[in-house]
């Protein structure tokens, strides 16, 4: 089997290419800008070949997606990248007949939102509907909550290493959802090398509310924490929507409240049933066992780590 990885040397396409390459019988086409990016063990494995060029290079991209049984897009970026560039993907594997597209859509389920609502995701439900235009390829949606990762993040906001202290909107009791990047791209790769896997396919590594979150960190690095609530979910409704609208350029200032909005709210959660059971192989980690990964001051800088 042929994959195509376009942005191979971002993190999850990384992590994918190198679950993937543990596979027998895969080879891996990847598309990027600047191969340097990836570590020599990868560029120089024989069942590595990599197409130099950018999303909008439609001669890079044809080259790219020629000859593969299924291409896998990691982009991350703008508005433009991730409808326009996919669109220029999409429609290479419908000429070239390329039989799945795996789209980059993973957190959080956007398809239960409304255009407009979640604001990040509006693009992952451009593209959805755009795949189901096409005859020729299939579209395939891996959804696994949040990255736990990023919920540590400083870009989230949730979590203070210096005082060990959890801030958080709503009740507190708010089930919110999450699988390591890791685990996601362990998934991502089952469902790649399995050839039945179309459509949208959910999986999930744990969930549980911020004070369930708190207590494992107290079980696990033996710290005492404190638990700071800002507000309801309605304030965070208006506040976020506030930010917005008095400076909409300073997008990182309300976007990740838009994120814990529609995490906290119940309305992207995955299920009511999920795939787990279908790659019975892969046991994801839970909140504990990633902790035990990681030192507590590592915690908000596991997202730009690459751990296996």
């Amino acid at each position: 089997m042929k994959v195509g990885i376009a942005g191979i040397t971002g993190k999850f396409g990384h992590l994918l290419t190198t679950h993937l390459l543990e596979k027998d019988n895969v080879s891996i086409q990847g598309l990027c800008r600047d191969p340097s990016k990836l570590p020599e063990e990868i560029r120089s494995s024989p069942s590595v070949n990599l197409v130099k060029g950018d999303a909008f290079d439609d001669t890079a991209v044809r080259s790219f997606v020629q000859g593969c049984d299924v291409v896998v897009c990691c982009y991350l970026g703008d508005n433009k990248l991730m409808i326009d560039g996919q669109t220029v993907l999409i429609d290479n594997c419908d000429e070239l007949h390329v039989s799945r597209y795996v789209a980059s859509d993973w957190s959080l389920d956007y398809t239960k939102l409304e255009l407009g609502q979640l604001f990040p995701k509006d693009p992952m439900i451009h593209v959805k509907s755009y795949l189901e235009t096409k005859k020729n390829v299939s579209g395939v949606h891996v959804l696994i909550g949040a990255f736990m990762e990023v919920i540590f993040s400083p870009y989230f906001g949730l979590f203070d290493p210096k005082t060990n202290t959890f801030r958080y909107w709503g009740e507190g009791d708010e089930p919110m959802e999450g699988t390591t990047y890791d685990d996601a791209a362990k998934f991502t790769a089952e469902v790649i090398v399995d050839r039945n896997a179309t459509g949208v396919l959910r999986f999930l590594g744990v969930r549980a509310n911020i004070r369930e979150l708190a207590r494992t960190f107290e079980k696990v690095y033996g710290k005492s924490v404190t638990l700071e609530r800002y507000g309801s979910r309605d304030e965070l409704y208006k506040h976020m929507h506030d930010l917005r609208s008095k400076n909409p350029q300073d997008i990182f200032s309300y976007m990740p409240l838009f994120y814990y909005y529609y995490m906290i709210n119940g309305q992207t959660l995955l299920g009511p049933n999920i795939d787990n059971a279908r790659y019975p192989n892969i046991h994801p980690l839970d909140w504990e066992g990633f902790m035990a990964k990681w030192a507590a001051e590592e915690l908000p800088a596991s997202y730009n780590a690459l751990r296996n």
